[in-house]
């Protein structure tokens, strides 16, 4: 075969790829929940979801509640997690406080700020084992704790890395082994499980990190964007008809569009799986 008879075949091929989706279905369900705020997919689709005084929701993949949980003492979160694969965290900066809750929300462990070596955490994640990640605005340092022993095995202060501009972190978490730092301005820095920095991705600002298939996906325009981290490309994944989404999560086959008053949650198209 001629490569004039093929090249309409690879160019068709091409453009089908790359050509952006439409999220055309109607939401499987649609979440109200009073005062909501951070939600979180674990890897079987489970969604939880925080509310501003710190209460947990977990709801299955369908959209059904099936359990709930309210702190001792409330206070808003300013992190939540699912996506590991037997433990929930959660954490408070204004109680100064961090929980570790296993699938059904009963409580495993838990621990509150100031700890010998961390004095004002204003970020934390789970890490590998019994690891926990803090962000500690008094020295500006990451540091790396075992909260099991309470001790705080390295640090790196950021900034002898970073300028005070990038020192303005929202949000930090450990993926992969890889932990992401997500500023207020300068986009996300990557380092690796001993603090030490690979990489900054040129990203707008987003409040929440949504982590998909080696990619950050982002609302902007309304349409879902995407930057795959090992190609380091840009493109829009996903076209939206509604308006006013603020932000996007994606679990392993369902993804939540986040409104000011609502919750949707839809199938992931097909057409956008295993897209790389």
């Amino acid at each position: 075969m001629s490569l004039l008879r093929i090249l309409p075949v690879l160019l068709l091929g091409y453009w089908e790829s790359s050509a952006q989706s439409t999220l055309e279905s109607s939401p499987i369900a649609t979440l109200s929940i009073p005062d909501f705020d951070l939600l979180s997919f674990d890897n079987r689709d489970q969604l939880y979801l925080s509310t501003l005084q710190g209460d947990l929701y977990l709801f299955d993949e369908n959209g059904n509640q099936t359990n709930y949980f309210s702190p001792p003492q409330q206070g808003k979160l300013q992190q939540l997690e699912a996506a590991w694969t037997v433990t929930i965290f959660s954490f408070s900066e204004v109680r100064q406080e961090f929980r570790i809750l296993d699938r059904f929300l009963n409580p495993l462990s838990e621990g509150r700020y100031p700890f010998p070596q961390i004095n004002l955490a204003k970020a934390s994640t789970l890490g590998n084992g019994t690891i926990i990640w803090v962000w500690d605005e008094s020295d500006f340092s990451l540091k790396r704790m075992d909260y099991r022993r309470k001790v705080v095995l390295d640090q790196q202060p950021l900034n002898l890395i970073l300028t005070t501009e990038n020192l303005e972190i929202k949000e930090i978490r450990e993926i992969k082994n890889r932990l992401f730092v997500n500023t207020e301005s300068s986009g996300v820095f990557v380092f690796d499980n001993q603090a030490n920095f690979l990489e900054k991705i040129p990203v707008p600002s987003f409040d929440r990190i949504c982590y998909y298939q080696d990619q950050l996906l982002w609302v902007e325009d309304q349409t879902i964007q995407s930057y795959h981290i090992p190609s380091r490309q840009t493109r829009t994944l996903l076209s939206l008809d509604q308006t006013e989404v603020r932000q996007v999560q994606f679990g392993q086959e369902r993804m939540a569009l986040i409104f000011q008053d609502r919750i949707e949650l839809y199938a992931i198209p097909h057409a956008i799986q295993n897209r790389y």
